[in-house]
């Protein structure tokens, strides 16, 4: 048995938007608007997106909150003419499904390009040396960010930057990793990666290592 339900606490839980057994063929998606709800794929500027492009997920149904509580700027940042703005990136094919492309907190601007970790993540861990791998930006005075990749090493197993290098010529060139940190990568209770401690971490080393070279 499978299914997929999509909703966050802003919105009373799961819900919103459903997959249903009878959608087995679009696994992959997180579904339709549930029953009531509405949902929204917008630019920066809170403009509809073409169908297949990339933006934020906004939902409007009648489980969306009113208010953060004695938080007006957090709730004017998310809430926003009745819509409720997820802080998820998704497209929508043609059909109406949603898939969900990451956070938006985590996308990597570089040199103008858009750059969703968790599509390089998936690619990664299909290497048979990698154990776990979490992509983050990384400050560069040139580009604005660039793609770094923390990766675990299976057990027993050693792996150089030249195999990771190597693996990664089948990506685009702009979504290649251009700094390769083996470490271990740390994942809270719930096993959501910790990148926030991780661009601390390591953004701190390469502005340090910029400042050095200078």
């Amino acid at each position: 048995m499978y299914d997929t339900n999509y909703g966050l606490s802003e919105s009373t839980g799961p819900g919103c938007v459903h997959l249903g057994m009878e959608n087995i063929h679009k696994v992959g998606a997180i579904g339709i608007p549930g029953y009531r709800w509405k949902c929204k794929i917008v630019n920066e500027e809170g403009t509809e997106v073409a169908q297949g492009d990339v933006g934020e997920l906004c939902v409007k149904g009648p489980g969306v909150m009113t208010c953060y509580y004695n938080d007006p700027q957090a709730t004017a940042e998310t809430l926003k003419d009745g819509w409720l703005y997820t802080g998820d990136m998704a497209k929508m094919d043609e059909d109406g499904f949603i898939f969900l492309v990451d956070r938006k907190k985590d996308v990597i601007v570089s040199g103008g390009e858009n750059i969703y970790p968790v599509q390089i993540e998936n690619f990664l861990s299909a290497h048979d040396k990698i154990q776990d791998v979490a992509v983050i930006g990384l400050p560069d005075e040139r580009l604005g960010e660039i793609t770094g990749a923390i990766i675990s090493v299976k057990e027993g197993m050693d792996c150089t930057q030249e195999e990771i290098d190597e693996f990664c010529r089948q990506l685009p060139r702009y979504k290649r990793p251009k700094k390769i940190i083996f470490a271990e990568v740390p994942r809270n209770a719930t096993g959501k990666i910790e990148k926030p401690a991780l661009r601390r971490k390591y953004g701190a080393e390469q502005l340090v290592a910029r400042q050095n070279m200078g």
